[in-house]
């Protein structure tokens, strides 16, 4: 995964841990793609103060994922959820040609329902 987008994420999931100064910071560089220079004529400090807020807020989202885990976590949970969807739908397609259950056509959209839910977290 390119850093650029890895970073962008790992805000997503840590960026609470950043001061709302580094957190503004690594959003103006990562989201909005400024550069040091505009980055810092906004904030009004020197282009070496945003780098060293970049690179110390980086750190601390690395460590947090390193520590946490969480997005690793989030995309274990999104395979594990594609891959139960693909088996929900083969289910469904061998009931609707050979079986034709009420029964098991109601709790696929149960399962279905549950996994639309859990893909929106």
């Amino acid at each position: 995964m390119p850093k650029n987008w890895e970073v962008s994420r790992l805000l997503d999931f840590y960026g609470m841990l950043l001061t709302d100064k580094q957190r503004e910071t690594v959003e103006y560089y990562y989201n909005d793609d400024l550069s040091l220079g505009e980055i810092a004529e906004n904030l009004h400090i020197s282009r070496q103060g945003v780098r060293d807020s970049v690179k110390r807020s980086e750190a601390i989202l690395f460590e947090a994922e390193e520590k946490l885990g969480l997005m690793k976590n989030a995309d274990v949970m999104k395979q594990s959820l594609a891959e139960i969807r693909r088996h929900v739908d083969m289910i469904d397609e061998k009931n609707m040609k050979i079986y034709r259950s009420k029964a098991v056509n109601e709790s696929i959209k149960v399962i279905l329902k549950e996994l639309d839910r859990l893909n929106e977290m």
